[in-house]
């Protein structure tokens, strides 16, 4: 693969990364590229990342090596919220060497490393650096999470145009059918198709992927 490290963030706050992560990360393994799994800020969790277990759980693979030595969550805040506060309120700073090394260190072992933010793209890691600023300063192509939920085309299209005017290159844009699995199927046929059309139109490089409903 061209690229080691795809950061993968979403449209909104519980869109259904950390499902897209472990479901990519499964399916990029089964093709016989080695793939790891990567939380870049967990919130909400007093030591291990909860996100990493639904990655391993969804994966198949287990607990790894690289879990233990915490590479793959270099950063876990106690309080549920976005990264800036939850620092604010452990009283402690996000260290970013530490997430880099820890990428770095996961990337020299695996062939891909599926980096998860926390939240959308927009969210603030401290008061003056966001989570779109993190993943323009390292250059990592974007694997966007939306679904077809009511409202689903604003917060779509908002993400696409920070991302162009960012020039941040959109890898894939994965539509998640399990997060709106029961919604208006009218509503969320007509968001994929008129969201298919518009990265056609704007990103024709971008792959489209759907992910399925997943049995946990």
């Amino acid at each position: 693969m061209e690229n080691k490290v795809y950061f993968i963030s979403g449209m909104d706050t519980n869109i259904g990364k950390s499902y897209s992560t472990g479901y990519l990360a499964r399916e990029w393994n089964a093709k016989g590229i080695r793939t790891i799994t990567q939380k870049m800020i967990q919130t909400g969790n007093s030591h291990v990342s909860e996100d990493i277990k639904l990655h391993r759980h969804i994966m198949g693979c287990g607990w790894l090596p690289e879990d233990d030595e915490r590479l793959t969550m270099p950063e876990v805040f106690t309080y549920p919220c976005s990264p800036h506060l939850a620092s604010e309120i452990d009283k402690r700073a996000i260290n970013f060497n530490k997430i880099k090394y820890a990428t770095q260190q996961l990337s020299e072992r695996f062939d891909a490393v599926l980096l998860e933010g926390a939240g959308g793209l927009m969210v603030p890691l401290t008061r003056k650096y966001l989570t779109i600023d993190y993943i323009q300063d390292n250059q990592y192509p974007l694997i966007l999470v939306v679904s077809g939920r009511l409202g689903s085309i604003n917060h779509i299209l908002l993400s696409l145009e920070a991302v162009q005017k960012r020039n941040i290159q959109l890898h894939t844009l994965i539509y998640n059918l399990y997060e709106d699995r029961d919604g208006d199927p009218i509503i969320r046929e007509d968001t994929k198709t008129f969201i298919h059309q518009y990265i056609r139109n704007f990103f024709p490089e971008t792959k489209i992927m759907e992910l399925p409903l997943i049995d946990l």
